[in-house]
């Protein structure tokens, strides 16, 4: 995968395939500590502590259709070769808690790519959950929450593309926000 953004996207299609009704998706940029982290948190059928243990091996897979899982294996990869690290917390019924984490300047570390686009296809294709997205800049977040637009939306379907369009368009502005509001901050 050439951008994180396709990582989330892939380790939050692994949440909804567990059956998840709600999934947590923290990015967070702290340049001043030379830190991105990835963070995704469910609450689907979780994984007993040796399914967890082997989720970074690229030669198991729960999954029927294919051998193989590359997802997490590579994304612990592109942190390690940032010295960073990828951890897993799960239990089984309780749900899973994932993150990476990479040095932020390093000259290995991919692209954060577009996350905009990754949470609005997650929220259009899996209308059936929730989605909890909180971005972080140094010490400023924005947080958009599906249960939150729902009833804003009153009754019109949070799939529908003109709502999808707004969401990514307001997750992007935000985004350029936080970080422009901390440059400012730094240039004074």
């Amino acid at each position: 995968m050439q951008e994180l953004s396709l990582n989330l996207l892939d380790v939050a299609e692994n949440s909804v395939r567990a059956g998840a009704g709600l999934i947590e998706i923290l990015v967070e940029e702290t340049p001043s500590s030379d830190l991105l982290a990835l963070e995704i948190k469910d609450d689907g059928c979780g994984m007993s502590q040796e399914q967890a243990q082997r989720v970074t091996d690229p030669f198991y897979t729960t999954r029927t259709t294919r051998k193989v899982g590359l997802g997490v294996p590579f994304l612990k990869m592109a942190a390690q070769l940032t010295g960073g690290d990828l951890s897993i917390e799960s239990q089984p019924g309780k749900g899973t808690r994932m993150r990476a984490w990479f040095g932020y300047s390093h000259i290995d570390r991919m692209p954060l790519g577009d996350v905009a686009g990754t949470v609005t296809t997650l929220i259009q294709c899996n209308p059936q959950v929730e989605f909890r997205y909180t971005y972080r800049w140094e010490n400023k977040e924005f947080v958009l929450d599906t249960r939150e637009v729902r009833q804003t939306l009153d009754g019109v379907p949070i799939q529908s593309p003109e709502v999808i369009t707004f969401l990514g368009e307001m997750i992007r502005e935000n985004m350029e926000e936080l970080r422009e509001t901390e440059r400012e901050e730094t240039r004074q």
